[in-house]
């Protein structure tokens, strides 16, 4: 079998995994409401559970950051839809309130676990974000399909966990055309063990991005989490029309995200982050001021049109800092974190300050990061590269070629630096002047 078919074997397993470990977040206002109204749980207790599956999919992240090559992308993969299957659906198959925390908790586990294992599989691919374009969506039309679907399937917490629960089940054929563990790993000696040990580059930028994204995401899934009880409830909408509007919401991020694919790098990484940052934050204060069906739907679809492009851009700027793709499980780990916080945070402060006030609170945060986020796109993107290798306009391909060298990553110059002068060297004497040279030699009259 060539290599082309089993690399693109291998980016389809990549992007079901991706699709699969992010649809928990997708799903979360129907899951938080759903746990309110079938457990009889308020507002913040819905918004804490939902937290707790978040939580569990972050500390999964931390725990792995550096630990996919050494147990295996294809055995941590399993495991981690192996626990999101066992845990949501023994959470969507009790009422008890105690057995449902612990059931979400090791679902989200396994979701963080099957996010993890994608992020250090897409950071290593040659094109990061056009991979991470393709996951989200992948997961922006499932959920859309579910938000159309589980309306209309009756009421009760336990649809949306066991629509998580059967994704990690569909999800595990493909799981093997996951690479096993690396040779470095299992113990056999080669050049590439000194490199698999060495120390995360871009450090302070990395660190940076991750604080950044983890307070981004804390605002868009403090609106999010309770953005149906904003349509419902403030808006006066219906489950259905709000289950409509979420669709149609998902649906424009599918045609945001085919746009930033599209796009590609022609903007950089600065522009999309720094300016779709800025107008994330004004569709918020749009979202949570909603009065009625058309500013409550204007606001989420143009929120959920603008946010899956700008997560591509980050998600691909953070793969970038490092092909190993530590850099992009952590900081997708403290984006998880952040949308842990989210639907906490979200109902705590629409409790006190309601939802116009949470809105103005979650816009201005989303305002201070958008400079940070944006200042770490500008100067600090991109792999280590080999001098001479890039052409003057492309070369993507040698940026992963130099990226998955055991060479030191500190020994090479970065991207921006520059290029070394070439000495000139004389050229030799050309073979017919040698051959000249060696007849006058050779003549016997010449030599009187």
């Amino acid at each position: 079998m060539s290599s082309r078919p089993r690399a693109r074997g291998a980016l389809a397993a990549l992007v079901a995994l991706f699709s699969a470990g992010y649809l928990a977040p997708y799903l979360l206002p129907t899951v938080v409401g759903r746990l309110a109204a079938g457990l009889g749980l308020g507002p913040s207790q819905a918004g804490l559970v939902g937290s707790v599956l978040l939580l569990g999919s972050a500390s999964a992240g931390f725990t792995l950051a550096a630990r996919v090559e050494r147990i295996g992308p294809r055995r941590a993969a399993r495991l981690g839809l192996l626990a999101m299957a066992l845990g949501y659906g023994s959470a969507a198959a009790t009422g008890s309130l105690p057995l449902v925390v612990a059931g979400v908790v090791l679902g989200g586990f396994g979701s963080g676990t099957a996010t993890a294992v994608a992020a250090s599989g897409i950071a290593g691919r040659p094109d990061p974000q056009r991979a991470s374009t393709l996951g989200l969506l992948s997961v922006s039309a499932t959920a859309g399909a579910l938000y159309l679907t589980l309306p209309r399937l009756g009421g009760g917490h336990s649809l949306p966990l066991l629509a998580l629960a059967g994704a990690a089940l569909l999800v595990w054929p493909v799981t093997g055309r996951l690479p096993g563990a690396t040779r470095a790993y299992r113990g056999a000696p080669g050049p590439h063990t000194p490199a698999a040990g060495g120390p995360l580059p871009y450090r302070r930028a990395g660190a940076v991005l991750a604080g950044c994204l983890l307070c981004w995401s804390l605002a868009q899934n403090a609106l999010w989490g309770v953005s149906g009880r904003i349509g419902t409830g403030q808006a006066g909408l219906s489950e259905v029309t709000v289950g409509a509007v979420f669709a149609l919401a998902l649906g424009a991020g599918l045609t945001g995200v085919t746009a930033a694919g599209a796009l590609g790098s022609r903007l950089g990484r600065a522009v999309p982050i720094g300016a779709g940052t800025v107008l994330i934050a004004g569709c918020v204060l749009l979202s949570s001021a909603a009065g009625g069906l058309a500013s409550f739907a204007t606001g989420e679809i143009l929120w959920n049109a603008v946010y899956p492009v700008v997560l591509s851009y980050l998600l691909g700027l953070a793969a970038s800092l490092d092909p190993r793709g530590r850099w992009a499980v952590l900081v997708g780990s403290a984006s998880s974190l952040g949308t842990a916080c989210g639907p906490l945070v979200g109902s705590v402060l629409s409790e006190a300050a309601g939802y116009p006030g949470m809105g103005a609170v979650l816009a201005g945060l989303l305002l201070l990061v958008a400079a940070p986020m944006t200042a770490v796109a500008r100067h600090a993107s991109g792999r280590p590269l080999v001098p001479g290798s890039v052409r003057r306009r492309g070369g993507a391909p040698a940026a992963v070629v130099a990226g998955t060298t055991p060479t030191t990553t500190a020994l090479l110059p970065q991207v921006g630096a520059p290029e070394q002068e070439i000495a000139p060297i004389p050229a030799p004497a050309t073979a017919a002047r040698r051959a000249r040279s060696a007849f006058r030699l050779a003549r016997p009259s010449d030599r009187g």
